[in-house]
């Protein structure tokens, strides 16, 4: 919580940053004084009240003293902290090391052997800020700090956060309660509680943030104007103070909405003047605004699509108007034909991205982003990595993760997804040859891009412990490490999360650690099989209902028949979709010898007997899967019930509802999906099991 914060909040609130006392050998050697430079700015100013909270907590002094920089004599149970060349204490203890150079966001942290003082030194105060955090973060998981030398920057230059809030309060595929930004059509009052995030955000390293939905409604259209722009200030001020900068969504058509225009061309010179102006006045408000997310021709949304132009032609415009400010403009490629006709065979969702964006490779300016799902559907528990990511060599590319777990549980299910990230990261597209990672991608080295990151969809909302699910708070914690640094494990992330939220009990760490480490296998064994898809009911994504989508608009299908099930996706007998990869990506999926099991009826339309490359039918498949998979989160429940009595009551309490909801559910989507492919392959289960 902000140190200045005064309201009382619920168990869980203070999430990994609760700053557990210390024991045993951890807290023999206290660290009692923060020696700091008089002069600091706003974020400094942040890292060293939160070094001076972080270590009073820790070594059980409330929080430690604040003291002027003085001579590496008086460094002894004490914490430096400064930028290099200001001439403090800092410079001092790193003259003569070896250490390389960190860079603008990056840190270095060491021990002086002689008096046992630890220095942190950066460039820039959001390093600082960075270094302090994980100074505690080593301190709180118990690690060793008597001998540091590590330099520490981040490998992805932006590192967002997407809110999907309204100005309501409603939260668009919200899980955890109401919006903490806005209220009743205002910003909320609550100053004290967005401080909290930013802190949040800031301690597993985010640096931007969009605080609306990027389907923008009549009211957030009004965000980017004189009458909410001092509103938007304050709010980015209480970012700025943790080195987050603040982005809009903002709505395509809002010269023609809301600018007494009648066009929103973006070849028209007078909408093109209208978006210079409301950039002029944004900056006026916010000097470092950073700029615009768009989601436009999508889902009904307006775009350049409206006046016979293209995504070139519409982001364009708008970097242009961002351009003389330093901005950037976020394009997202979430763009199909969402009026499909189920009957219609031949258009396939999961082409859309690609067949909109790879023909305008170069076309963009360079200040914008196109921002990529990283799969061609939608955020489906298993689904291939998209294609479009890397395809466009001249053109800024971020890729879109969803900690939301929309279609992974809604966090009323434990679904740790770091390790599917790690799997969409680490995938090699072959683009240029072996070795073309979606890592290497997203943080600009494979084509040199000058922007480049990742963004996520946020999952935390009013709830006291910020994620309604206490476990999915790894997910957010996940993330923001796992953008820092994409070579980290998910085990080593499961386990810091655990350490720092739950103290340093060797058996509770184990347990929690194989909980979320088994959970997205066993979320996906008894949901939605082999990569089809989808199968929820529709509107709100949370059970199971096979045929939701089916006969929809969304494009959403399974073709499930009597005899088979899954979509062709092949170049030789269906959409073609496969020949948006490089090879040897392209002929792996093509050919259904090679295509990997659990991406199977992503690609391929197959017969129920079809065996799989684990030896069993897919009809098997299905049955053992769901089967196996509800008993597994009776399991994720016991283990849970095993820790009572070793974790915070408080805590351990929050997830038991929704353990034992997991388990229900589990039991529902596995009587709904064998029921309804025994019913439609007449095909019994081997083993005789109850299939109703």
């Amino acid at each position: 919580m902000n140190r200045h914060s005064q309201k009382q909040r619920g168990a869980g609130y203070g999430a990994w940053l609760e700053y557990r006392g210390l024991k045993g050998e951890a807290a023999q050697t206290k660290y009692c004084r923060v020696i700091a430079p008089q002069e600091r700015d706003i974020v400094m100013e942040t890292a060293v009240a939160e070094l001076a909270r972080g270590l009073g907590h820790l070594f059980g002094q409330g929080e430690a003293a604040i003291v002027a920089t003085t001579g590496s004599a008086g460094l002894s149970s004490s914490v430096a902290i400064g930028l290099w060349g200001d001439g403090t204490i800092v410079d001092e203890l790193f003259r003569g090391t070896a250490l390389p150079e960190p860079g603008g966001e990056g840190y270095a942290i060491r021990t002086d052997r002689e008096t046992g003082g630890i220095a942190i030194g950066a460039a820039s105060p959001i390093g600082a800020l960075y270094g302090v955090f994980h100074l505690l973060r080593l301190l709180g998981t118990g690690r060793p700090v008597e001998a540091l030398e590590l330099v520490e920057r981040p490998v992805n230059p932006l590192r967002m956060i997407n809110q999907w809030d309204n100005m309501d309060g409603s939260v668009e595929r919200g899980y955890a309660g109401s919006s903490i930004f806005y209220e009743n059509n205002a910003f909320t009052s609550d100053t004290e509680r967005l401080s909290d995030y930013a802190r949040l955000l800031a301690s597993c390293g985010i640096n931007a943030i969009s605080i609306n939905n990027v389907n923008v409604h009549r009211h957030e259209t009004m965000l980017i104007t004189p009458a909410l722009l001092p509103e938007v200030a304050k709010v980015a001020a209480l970012f700025r103070a943790y080195g987050i900068r603040l982005f809009l969504s903002v709505n395509y058509a809002s010269p023609l909405e809301i600018g007494g225009l009648v066009t929103a061309d973006p070849l028209d010179e007078g909408v093109r003047e209208w978006w210079r102006s409301a950039a002029n006045g944004i900056y006026a408000a916010i000097p470092d605004f950073g700029g615009f997310v768009v989601k436009a021709d999508s889902e009904s949304r307006p775009g350049p699509f409206d006046y016979g132009r293209d995504h070139a032609d519409g982001s364009n415009m708008l970097a242009e108007a961002l351009r003389p400010h330093g901005g950037i403009v976020i394009w997202r490629c979430f763009v199909y034909d969402c009026k499909q006709d189920w009957r219609d065979r031949s258009t396939d969702r999961a082409r859309a991205a690609y067949d909109h964006f790879k023909p305008l490779d170069g076309r963009f300016l360079d200040n914008v982003i196109l921002q990529v799902k990283n799969g061609p559907l939608d955020f489906q528990v298993r689904e291939p990595v998209s294609p479009l990511l890397g395809a466009m060599e001249r053109t800024n590319q971020i890729i879109e993760f969803q900690i939301a777990q929309e279609y992974t549980g809604q966090q009323r299910h434990l679904c740790y997804l770091v390790p599917q990230w790690k799997e969409t990261l680490d995938y090699d597209t072959h683009l240029k040859g072996e070795g073309s990672t979606v890592k290497r991608i997203v943080d600009g080295s494979l084509h040199g891009s000058r922007y480049s990151g990742i963004a996520a969809v946020s999952n935390i909302g009013s709830d006291d412990n910020w994620t309604g699910h206490l476990l999915a708070q790894a997910n957010l914690y996940g993330y923001g490490r796992l953008v820092w640094d994409p070579e980290l494990s998910a085990e080593e992330i499961a386990e810091e999360w655990i350490r720092l939220t739950f103290g340093g009990d060797e058996r509770t760490a184990a347990v929690i650690g194989k909980m979320l480490m088994t959970s997205w296998e066993i979320y996906e064994s008894y949901t939605a099989p082999l990569a089809v898809g989808f199968m929820v009911n529709p509107d709100h994504h949370y059970g199971p209902n096979v045929d939701g989508y089916e006969y929809s608009k969304w494009g959403t299908y399974h073709f499930a028949d009597r005899q088979g099930i899954g979509v062709d996706r092949t170049t030789h007998t269906g959409t073609g979709y496969t020949s948006q990869y490089a090879a040897p990506n392209r002929e792996l999926y093509e050919a259904l010898e090679s295509c990997p099991d659990e991406l199977l009826l992503f690609f391929h339309h197959v017969p129920y007997t079809h065996v799989l490359h684990s030896g069993k039918s897919v009809i098997q498949h299905i049955y053992d899967t769901r089967f196996e998979g509800a008993a597994r989160a009776e399991e994720l429940k016991k283990a849970w019930d095993s820790l009572a009595g070793r974790i915070d009551a408080r805590l351990h309490r929050q997830a038991v509802e929704r353990l034992a909801g997991q388990v229900e559910y589990a039991k529902e989507w596995r009587d709904v999906i064998n029921t309804y492919f025994y019913r439609k392959s007449g095909i019994a289960d081997e083993l005789g099991r109850k299939i109703y």
